[in-house]
């Protein structure tokens, strides 16, 4: 049986962070990551229909502690394999 833990995803912007407050389960750290970089490209793209640049975010992954575990620039969202 897996062993799920609670990851909070903040996004960190230029003028403070908008903090998840309801986080998501995940079996891993990693999978947790995987969802940031789809989450960093939803809201990459919508920024970009709206014509405003948000490539300096990130997306902050914490535990319930409230303790960082990892940062994803939003620029390591994009894929640059062809």
């Amino acid at each position: 049986m897996s062993t799920f833990t609670r990851y909070f995803f903040n996004v960190i912007t230029a003028s403070g962070a908008v903090n998840d407050v309801e986080g998501a389960e995940f079996a891993s750290l990693e999978e947790a990551r995987a969802e940031a970089v789809l989450d960093a490209r939803e809201l990459m793209s919508t920024a970009i229909l709206a014509g405003r640049d948000v490539s300096g975010r990130s997306i902050e992954i914490c535990n319930e502690a409230g303790e960082t575990l990892l940062v994803l620039p939003f620029r390591e969202a994009i894929s640059t394999t062809e």
